[in-house]
């Protein structure tokens, strides 16, 4: 069964950063871009661990899950360095929170992505996915968070793959993904469409 997420809302006062909307963000110049994608990054990649870092890390979360449906604006932000950040968060977030939150990004980019760089390492994502589900598989709330990003990734590999000549070596899927999945939809879990 599948559910659909109800819409995000970020909070503009304790956002920091500049909300431009998906459009202004499309049409920027390669040094806004890059400013603005650096301030953006340093502050996900921040170690603070108090609460306020937290709640303004899932703010920030939010807003890009609300940039990540534009096509243009997937597709620079899947190809940039924000995307091996996300893995790290992914991997290393304390909170759960973030880490559902940093999943269903991830599975938006994948989604939305028309053409995702050669180099951006998918596979590290899928591989961390089945990893993260896996270990909690008894945990059902989790595995509504990740299962959506993880069926995107394949998704889109599977599209690429259809386009191009040779597979991405970057790209590969290993078969305990197709397994974990197998198994979920055998249980018949419950997923959240991104």
């Amino acid at each position: 069964q599948i559910m659909k997420q109800v819409p995000v809302k970020f909070d503009l006062k304790t956002l920091h950063i500049p909300t431009y909307s998906a459009e202004k963000l499309s049409s920027m110049k390669d040094m806004d871009w890059n400013d603005f994608l650096q301030r953006v990054c340093s502050l996900l990649d921040s170690t603070e661990k108090n609460t306020g870092a937290a709640r303004s890390k899932l703010n920030l979360l939010y807003y890009l899950c609300t940039v990540a449906v534009h096509k243009e604006v997937a597709s620079r932000l899947i190809s940039s360095q924000l995307f091996p950040i996300l893995i790290q968060q992914l991997r290393a977030a304390a909170n759960w929170d973030i880490r559902a939150r940093v999943a269903r990004v991830i599975g938006l980019l994948a989604l939305h992505t028309s053409e995702p760089g050669e180099n951006v390492p998918v596979s590290e994502a899928v591989i961390l996915l089945t990893e993260l589900i896996r270990e909690n598989f008894r945990n059902s709330k989790l595995k509504q968070c990740l299962l959506p990003a993880l069926g995107e990734l394949l998704y889109l590999i599977a599209s690429e793959e259809e386009k191009r000549e040779h597979p991405r070596e970057c790209w590969v899927v290993p078969s305990a993904a197709y397994t974990v999945l197998m198994r979920c939809l055998r249980e018949g879990v419950r997923l959240f469409h991104c």
